[in-house]
């Protein structure tokens, strides 16, 4: 018998998952070109070309031994040597490699975080919408999630609830930016009002409060818009990013945690994520994958195509009466159910063979998530049904 809280989690899997798996079955019967799959995030744009001719070029030249081996649990020092002076190229920083540490993806990264800093019925506060999965990582650690409520007019946090949600027992805000499932880039001004409340709050409690930004999709943003490096405005913060989206590696499950010296114990924290990473089971980042970032430290997946799809997509919808927020960030468009439930919506939209992820889902239910990163050509497909859809739900279009 399976134990009790994986028999909770067995029954609720993941609703995103459960429709990508429904896709194949409706792929299978009207053909994969008349199903219009918008559910999982998983990059539709190819990692660059010198990724895996760095993986070639590695396997060729290094030494096998240390290519395949173990190294130090927080990573190759010269890999994170390099990933801390580009860091600090990009934002006027001042990392060394003790302020980094390489994980599995940042899940990992969340993971080792949590196991480090949370003792039993701490809280963990994070704003709606948000990643559902962040639910799973928390539990696991026996903290308590404490979810703000979405401010549905532009999907920027809700500062005064959250100012009323810290307690005694808070022990970190949970943040992602760009935001799945939004595409919403929290502002500058939105950071510094956060760090403001937290400096506040910890001189209220008598103790740390820690910032988390999990920031994949962090190169991820259009429009010239700024994603704020959110160390240069708290202390208390870790960064935990990964190249899942940014070089398009969900699969190989590479990325880092930053944390910054001026956080308060911080060489006792480092030295905790360090060995959080060992005995969480991962143990160390994939040791191939740490030499293809440091030789591809600089490149950058071509973003035109994400782009295209997220105006097209944008565009046309409003156009037939949908509401939603233009994304500035991120590949996910945040749609307002034009039914009040919406995972009914999503039942009457998989009918024009259209898969959609409820809102419900990220704890925003009356929305719907779209993952545009598929091909443009599926998006061009699919405009047609989701005219029909509009047309069904007698929705007043421009």
């Amino acid at each position: 018998m399976i134990s009790n809280k994986m028999q909770k989690l067995v029954k609720n899997n993941s609703v995103i998952r459960q429709m990508f798996e429904e896709g194949k079955k409706l792929e299978k019967i009207y053909g994969k070109e008349n199903v219009y799959d918008f559910s999982l995030g998983n990059p539709s744009i190819e990692a660059p070309k010198k990724v895996n001719q760095s993986i070639i070029e590695i396997i060729e030249k290094e030494n096998s031994l240390q290519i395949h081996g173990y190294m130090n649990n927080a990573g190759f020092e010269d890999v994170r040597e390099t990933i801390a002076n580009s860091i600090n190229q990009k934002f006027n920083t001042s990392f060394t490699k003790e302020n980094i540490i390489m994980v599995c993806g940042a899940a990992s990264g969340i993971n080792i975080i949590l196991k480090s800093i949370l003792n039993p019925n701490d809280e963990v506060i994070t704003f709606a919408p948000y990643f559902m999965e962040y639910n799973n990582y928390i539990e696991n650690y026996d903290g308590k999630v404490v979810a703000v409520s979405p401010n549905t007019k532009d999907f920027q946090p809700n500062l005064q609830e959250l100012e009323k949600k810290i307690t005694k027992n808070t022990k970190a805000l949970l943040i992602n930016t760009p935001n799945n499932p939004t595409g919403v880039i929290y502002s500058k001004e939105t950071i510094e009002k956060i760090s403001k409340i937290l400096e506040a709050k910890q001189h209220e409690y008598g103790h740390e409060i820690f910032l988390i930004s999990d920031e994949p999709y962090r190169e991820l943003a259009y429009d010239e818009n700024e994603v704020p490096y959110v160390t240069k405005y708290y202390s208390n913060t870790f960064v935990v990013y990964s190249y899942s989206k940014s070089l398009s590696l969900p699969g190989e499950r590479i990325g880092y945690v930053v944390v910054p010296s001026k956080m308060e114990d911080s060489s006792n924290i480092i030295n905790a994520l360090t060995i959080a990473n060992r005995i969480i089971g991962c143990v160390n980042a994939p040791s191939l994958m740490q030499k293809v970032i440091m030789n591809c430290i600089d490149e950058k997946v071509d973003l035109t195509s994400y782009d295209t799809n997220r105006n097209l997509l944008y565009n046309t919808l409003t156009e037939y009466g949908f509401e939603c927020i233009k994304p500035q960030g991120a590949f996910y468009l945040f749609v307002k159910s034009p039914i009040k439930d919406d995972i009914d919506f999503c039942s009457k939209a998989k009918e024009f063979n259209i898969l959609l992820v409820p809102g419900s889902s990220f704890a925003c239910p009356g929305y719907v998530r779209i993952s545009y990163c598929v091909s443009t050509e599926t998006i061009k497909n699919s405009l047609q049904a989701f005219k029909k859809l509009a047309n069904s739900l007698q929705l007043k279009g421009k």
